[in-house]
C-alpha cells in the first residue's frame, strides 16, 4: 500500500494506531465496503490473496467462526487497510493526515507494514493468515488464557509471574497490565494479583496465552513464512511493540514480527516514545476504540480519534 507519505507536513504531529485481535465484531467494514470504492476494492484484494470468502464471513458471521484466531487476525487487518483506502478517497490532498510514527498493537503491527509500504496488501493477509493459524497450532498444543490487572506495577506483576510460572504480556498503560499462562497458574496469579492490592482482574476471552513462551512452537514456522518475503523499508517509521522504539528497516522489521510472537506488547513505551518525539495526535484506524482510550490514560494532554466508517473520516477534518 505504498504512497507518498511527507512526515511533518503539517504543523500536527500525528500518529497513526492500528488495532489488534478483540476488536473483531460481525458486519465491521461493511459501510466502508458499501461507500468506499477503494475500502471495496481491499477486501476483494484480501479474499483473493487468501483464496477464500472472508469478506463474507466478516459480514455475516458466524461470530463464533469470526473470533477464531485464524478468521480474526486477517479481519481485522482487513477493515483497518480498507480503513486507510477510504481516509485516502475522502480526505484528498493536506486533508489527510500524513503520520510521523505508526504503531500496531500486536496483529496491528502487521497492518502497519501494509500501511507503510513494507509489504503489499497481498502479502501482509497471506503472513497475518499464516502467523493466525501458527498461533492456533501453538494454543492446542500448549493450551493458555490471558487476565487483565488493573491497578498494580510492572515490578509487583514480574515478581507474581516468577512466583506462578505465568508472563507479563502485554503493558497497556500504567494501571492496566495482561498476564498470559496456563489456566490453573492464571487463576493462582490472579489471587496473589489481589492479595497484593489489585483493583481488577478480569480473565479476557481468548483462544490462547499470546505474548508467552507458550507461543513458542509457532516461532519457526513464522521465521521461515517472514524469510520467504522482500521486508522493504518503512516509509514511515514504525514504533516497536517488543522495544518502543522506531523500526527504519525492512530487516529490523523482521527481527521484530519474530520476536513479538513469545515477547511483550510494551504499548505504553510505544505511546510514551511518540509522545517524547512530538506526536500530540493519534488516529485510531480500523474497529473499535481500545487503543484511544490507552493512550487518554497515558497521557491526558494527547489528542485522539477513532477511524471506523465514513462518517468518522469526516469528522476529522472538523477536529
Amino acid at each position: 500500500m505504498r504512497r507518498s507519505y511527507l512526515p511533518g507536513t503539517s504543523s500536527t504531529r500525528v500518529a497513526y494506531l492500528f488495532p489488534g485481535q478483540g476488536a473483531q465484531a460481525v458486519g465491521m467494514g461493511q459501510e466502508l465496503y458499501d461507500r468506499s470504492p477503494g475500502a471495496r476494492a481491499v477486501f476483494h484484494e484480501v479474499d483473493m490473496a487468501l483464496g477464500r470468502p472472508l469478506t463474507t464471513l466478516l459480514f455475516s458471521g458466524p461470530e463464533e467462526e469470526l473470533r477464531q484466531t485464524v478468521n480474526a487476525q486477517p479481519a481485522i487487518m482487513t477493515v483497518s487497510l480498507a480503513c486507510i483506502k477510504a481516509m485516502e478517497e475522502t480526505l484528498d490532498g493536506e486533508a489527510m493526515p500524513q503520520p510521523i510514527f505508526m504503531a500496531g498493537h500486536s496483529l496491528g503491527e502487521y497492518t502497519a507494514l501494509a500501511v507503510a509500504g513494507v509489504l503489499d496488501v497481498a502479502e501482509t493477509a497471506q503472513l497475518v493468515q499464516k502467523r493466525g493459524s501458527l498461533m492456533q497450532e501453538a494454543c492446542d498444543q500448549n493450551p493458555g488464557t490471558m487476565a487483565a490487572v488493573l491497578g498494580l506495577d510492572e515490578m509487583t506483576l514480574e515478581e507474581i509471574a516468577r512466583e506462578t510460572g505465568t508472563y507479563v504480556s502485554n503493558i497497556n498503560t500504567e494501571e492496566q497490565i495482561v498476564i498470559s499462562g496456563e489456566r490453573m497458574a492464571i487463576a493462582r496469579a490472579l489471587d496473589l494479583a489481589s492479595a497484593r492490592g489489585a483493583k481488577k482482574g478480569i480473565p479476557l476471552s481468548v483462544g490462547g496465552a499470546f505474548h508467552s513462551g507458550l507461543m513458542e512452537p509457532a516461532r519457526a514456522g513464522l521465521v521461515e513464512a517472514v524469510n520467504q518475503l522482500d521486508f522493504k523499508d518503512p516509509e514511515v517509521p514504525i514504533v516497536a511493540n517488543c522495544t518502543g522504539k522506531p523500526l527504519t528497516t525492512g530487516e529490523s522489521v523482521k527481527q521484530e514480527l519474530v520476536s513479538q510472537i513469545c515477547d511483550c506488547v510494551q504499548w505504553k513505551r510505544s505511546i510514551d516514545y511518540m509522545v517524547r518525539a512530538g506526536v500530540s495526535n493519534f488516529i485510531e484506524v480500523g474497529p473499535g476504540k481500545s487503543l484511544s482510550g490507552m493512550v487518554k490514560r497515558i497521557n491526558k494532554e494527547a489528542k485522539v480519534a477513532s477511524v471506523g466508517d465514513i462518517d468518522s473520516i469526516l469528522s476529522l477534518n472538523r477536529n
